[in-house]
């Protein structure tokens, strides 16, 4: 064979190879992690710009379309037409202009994620153009219509962190897509017109041991802390005083799952380590060591996240900082304590009840980027 046909030969399977591997790399790269959530489409939110003549014969239409503009109203039509388009800011890191994501915390204490209850409710919304994030806790104790699952046991209805539970596959009860998320997703949406774009779920074990890798967390607190309610006698660990602290990965866990004096302060508690959380990644020394974490946690964590999407994150985090985070939470006063027969344990729970309308209008503008102001 002629030594420039083979080479010829050579290179044309060398690019195939190269195509082949390309592809195969696309399709690990794009592929999520876990069960995608697919929910319902919502509205393009396009609007139809066609005049709408509202009380208006045909006489009046053909008067309003070949009527003569004023001088005034024609400047200001050729003054528009002559400006420049306005840019269109583009999302940093590759990513979409907007990320919508629900975070769980499950009171799982091992992997797997076959079981466990939703213990903590989380909306992280990222504007990929400003930057900016926003977080918001959704109280687990509202009492929901739940879908999707109304041949077991004839459920219908329960608190909102049992639609987690129920979605999970150890259940069985949940035949849609994205297990445990997916139904709290459907859920959320059902019941206050939430719509999430990927799900991160985190057990008990790896959140502590997410913490202990990280060399612990650095927190402030302003009043004293006692912990110990609940507890078989004081446990003088359990009393943090004012001011800092070095946290490991299982008080870490206390403190996040610590409701005293109230039920709302497991939020308030959850932001202070969220925050220290922050400044921990985001120390110079860290950020080299975020891709690391990432792949070393990865198969501990329920996600339908692809590594392209991790890697967006990963980018669009270390352009983040205590300005342009916004940790908010409903008011206190919008919830009303109560009980409720939850036909599934065949007990009286206690659940929380809300003015939907008002929490839907919270909601519309958490999902607009915008936050009532207090």
């Amino acid at each position: 064979m002629p030594k420039k046909l083979f080479t010829i030969i050579i290179l044309i399977e060398a690019i195939i190879g190269g195509l082949a591997l390309a592809f195969i790399f696309s399709a690990f790269w794009y592929k999520p992690l876990g069960p995608g959530l697919e929910l319902p489409t919502q509205d393009s939110g396009l609007v139809d710009n066609s005049p709408i003549l509202l009380g208006m014969d045909q006489q009046s239409e053909d008067s309003l379309v070949e009527s003569t503009p004023s001088p005034s109203s024609l400047l200001d039509q050729i003054s528009t037409l002559l400006k420049p388009p306005s840019e269109t800011v583009k999302p940093l890191c590759g990513g979409p202009p907007e990320m919508t994501i629900l975070v769980v915390g499950s009171d799982a204490r091992e992997n797997g994620y076959l079981y466990g209850l939703a213990d903590s409710i989380r909306i992280v919304r990222i504007d990929f153009t400003v930057p900016k994030v926003m977080i918001l806790d959704i109280p687990r104790d509202l009492w929901v219509d739940i879908p999707g699952i109304s041949d077991h046991y004839g459920i219908t209805q329960g608190k909102l962190n049992q639609a987690y539970f129920f979605g999970n596959p150890g259940m069985g009860y949940y035949d849609g897509p994205g297990e445990g998320p997916g139904l709290l997703a459907r859920t959320l949406d059902l019941n206050y017109g939430l719509h999430v774009d990927h799900y991160l779920a985190l057990d008990r074990k790896t959140f502590v041991d997410f913490i202990n890798v990280v060399g612990g967390i650095d927190i402030q607190l302003n009043s004293l802390m006692d912990m110990n309610e609940g507890q078989d006698g004081a446990n003088p660990n359990l009393v943090l005083d004012a001011g800092y602290h070095h946290l490991d990965g299982d008080m870490a866990l206390k403190l996040a799952a610590n409701r005293i004096p109230s039920i709302f302060q497991r939020a308030r508690n959850q932001n202070i380590i969220l925050r220290s959380l922050q400044d921990k990644l985001l120390n110079p020394s860290m950020i080299p060591e975020l891709s690391k974490l990432a792949s070393q946690f990865l198969g501990s964590v329920q996600t339908d996240f692809s590594p392209n999407d991790i890697n967006q994150l990963i980018c669009i985090g270390q352009r983040m900082n205590q300005e342009n985070t916004q940790i908010v939470s409903f008011p206190d006063e919008m919830f009303i304590f109560g009980s409720t027969y939850d036909p599934y344990r065949q007990v009286n729970t206690f659940t929380l009840s809300v003015d939907n309308g008002l929490f839907k209008e919270y909601m519309a503008d958490f999902m607009n980027g915008t936050w009532p102001k207090d």
